[in-house]
């Protein structure tokens, strides 16, 4: 069995080269624009909503088949052909270059691949079978979905202006480290989920750090 590593990678504003224009290659896309990717899609047709996406300027089309020097550049490629050939040689290709590729037909001939995604604002759960089984894994995203809720959004929201107040407040390491602390055992999440949280102003930040700090 492959062990894969996990790892969150910042793809806004790079260059995701897509061989394939079906419906897989169209779950690819999405996910990649919604992560901020600049997307090239490279096949001889496109799936209706590619087409509308190719029409809003969202992505590149190439329109025509997978040539040898088209994921030159790219800083992931996506193998997502309904010819396994095809993906099979742009994954040679792509790793020849040294390349992170993902091949839709053939997980294996690949180098990484992707896991099911939940995502609750700043939080982000990704779950992999190591190619076992997609169904499987889009089954335990299902489950893991209905114990992550929507309140996971504005409750990390609020952690993360905490933190960013804090570490701008608060030069020594080892009080910030005891605030954050303190900041963990706010009842906030259960409060979001009730709806009786109310949001701080930056006035009720700076009290609550300030009064913290004098403890």
């Amino acid at each position: 069995m492959a062990g894969y590593l996990p790892v969150m990678l910042d793809v806004s504003g790079q260059k995701i080269a897509v061989i394939g224009g079906g419906t897989v290659a169209e779950r690819k896309v999405q996910s990649l624009l919604e992560a901020g990717a600049a997307v090239t899609v490279i096949s001889p047709a496109l799936t209706a909503v590619l087409s509308g996406l190719v029409e809003e300027g969202k992505i590149q089309w190439v329109a025509r088949g997978y040539e040898p020097g088209d994921v030159r550049g790219a800083f992931l490629v996506y193998a997502a052909s309904s010819d396994p050939a095809v993906n099979e040689a742009a994954a040679a290709e792509a790793k020849a270059l040294g390349l992170p590729v993902n091949v839709a037909s053939h997980a294996e001939a690949g180098n990484f691949i992707t896991p099911g995604v939940l995502r609750r604002g700043r939080l982000t759960v990704a779950v992999s079978t190591s190619g076992a089984g997609p169904s499987a894994a889009a089954e335990i995203t299902s489950q893991l979905a209905e114990v992550l809720g929507e309140e996971y959004g504005p409750y990390l929201d609020f952690l993360h202006m905490m933190r960013t107040e804090i570490k701008s407040l608060v030069p020594s390491a080892e009080e910030r480290r005891r605030l954050l602390h303190r900041l963990g055992r706010l009842d906030v999440l259960n409060s979001v989920r009730q709806g009786t949280f109310i949001e701080w102003s930056p006035e009720a930040v700076r009290a609550w750090i300030a009064a913290n700090r004098a403890e």
